[in-house]
Formats: C-alpha cells, sequence, structure tokens
C-alpha cells in the first residue's frame, strides 16, 4: 500500500482510500491514495485536480479497478461523471476535506460502482 507514515495512518481510520488501477501505457499496476465521499452504502466519489492526473488517465483507458477501505479490498468500474455530477463531487469533496481539496475540479471525477 503505502510506505508512508501518514498516508498509512489515515488509510487506516478510513479517511482516504487506496485505488489501484492498471497503467495506461505500462499495463502494470499502479496505485495512489486519494480523497473519497461515500454515497449511499458501496458506491464511491473521486475527483481528479487536473486533467494530467496520471490515476484518472488510467481510469479513462481502462475503469476496473480495486480499492482498499478500512482494511477491505474489493473491486470497482469507474464511471467518469458528467459536469452536474462532478460539480456536486467536488463540492463535497472540498466540504469534506478542506482546503486541500480546492484545486480539486479540474480533472475527470468519477462514480465507482462495485463489481459483484
Amino acid at each position: 500500500m503505502t510506505d508512508q507514515p501518514m498516508e498509512a495512518g489515515l488509510l487506516a481510520r478510513g479517511l482516504v482510500i487506496s485505488l489501484e488501477s492498471i497503467g495506461r501505457r505500462s499495463g502494470l499496476p499502479r496505485t495512489v491514495t486519494i480523497g473519497f465521499l461515500e454515497q449511499g452504502h458501496d458506491v464511491l466519489l473521486v475527483a481528479a485536480s487536473s486533467d494530467d492526473s496520471h490515476w484518472a488517465a488510467n481510469l479513462l483507458a481502462r475503469p476496473a479497478c480495486s480499492v482498499v477501505l478500512r482494511h477491505q479490498r474489493r473491486d470497482y468500474l469507474a464511471i467518469r461523471l458528467d459536469d452536474e455530477q462532478r460539480a456536486a463531487a467536488v463540492s463535497g469533496l472540498i466540504l469534506k476535506y478542506g482546503a486541500p481539496a480546492e484545486r480539486l475540479g479540474a480533472g475527470p471525477a468519477f462514480r465507482l460502482e462495485p463489481v459483484t
């Protein structure tokens, strides 16, 4: 997952997720620690801060991913949000995480739906 103690602590408390996607060029697993919103019971919302965020580009190329949340690993399918949905997700992320999240909104946002 991560070697950084702060990220490990945030992951352990369920404040962020570890998202693994497949690299669009390398074909290798790539992992990023990011903020999220829970929507309902199993759906997660995530947003990139720019169009050149590698993890977001990977999801656009290959929407299958897996997430570790609260020590549970689960497979998801990333669905790109339209502009209205993205704006709502970004607003929610800013309210949850505060000022560091304010640069969100320039990149794509996704609804992560669990694969059954």
